[in-house]
């Protein structure tokens, strides 16, 4: 019998951050294999940036791959002087399955 697919836990933190800090930290949680998604929103809760992380981020040469991302995130950092950053976290590293 074939195994039975197991089903991917996922759970979401909040954290805010001062503007001049936006891309450092987004910078840090992309090299997070647990983290698969970061929602960038404004004091309010508008959300202003919504990025997917690849499984692996920490390859080298996957944070070229988010400089445009990086380039918004210091533009945006200049409007605004907060944000609330959510961080959604895989248990298994962006869908990657643990055999």
């Amino acid at each position: 019998m074939g195994k039975k697919p197991q089903k991917q836990r996922t759970w979401t933190e909040e954290i805010e951050v001062a503007a001049d800090d936006l891309v450092g930290r987004v910078k840090e949680l992309a090299q997070d294999a647990s983290v698969t998604r970061l929602i960038i929103r404004k004091p309010d809760g508008q959300t202003m940036l919504e990025v997917p992380i690849a499984a692996g981020a920490a390859v080298a040469g996957a944070l070229t791959f988010m400089a445009p991302v990086l380039a918004a995130l210091g533009a945006m950092a200049a409007l605004v002087a907060n944000f609330k950053v959510d961080i959604v976290r895989s248990e298994n590293g962006g869908g990657e399955s643990k055999d």
